[in-house]
């Protein structure tokens, strides 16, 4: 049991501990005093699609390469690599070397959200990347 002082009352009034629901407002205490005797729940109907399409249908994802150019030096690169992708050095300078002896490399597949995210992060550190997508 609870112990209640009413707004505006100098007296305290000791409860039960379902009495105080009945002094809220009449639609709250319906809808407590519902809620609280329901025995069953009612739950949503969910609705199973089928599948519609193969594996092979899916996005296919956005390439993000990187072009020569003749103003970055390939030790900058190979650190704008790993910075930008978290790559250990070797894998890092393997890219490096394709764009500086192919004049590009494709240096991940991603979603487009990401591939967009790599390019802007590219160019924020002056590399020509660009964005492609996938066949």
């Amino acid at each position: 049991m609870k112990t209640l002082k009413r707004a505006g009352s100098k007296r305290r009034t000791t409860l039960a501990p379902n009495e105080h629901i009945a002094s809220l407002n009449p639609w709250i205490r319906t809808t407590i005093f519902k809620t609280m005797s329901s025995d069953t729940e009612t739950l949503p109907e969910i609705e199973i699609k089928p599948e519609t399409g193969i594996q092979g249908e899916l996005d296919p994802g956005y390439l993000v390469i990187c072009w020569d150019d003749p103003v970055n030096l390939m030790d900058y690169v190979t650190h704008v690599f790993q910075v930008v992708f978290g790559w250990k050095k070797e894998r890092a300078e393997k890219h490096m070397l394709q764009v500086h002896n192919n004049g590009k490399s494709i240096l991940t597949r991603e979603t487009l959200e990401r591939a967009e995210h790599y390019v802007h992060e590219l160019q924020k550190y002056s590399l020509h990347a660009t964005m492609e997508r996938d066949r």
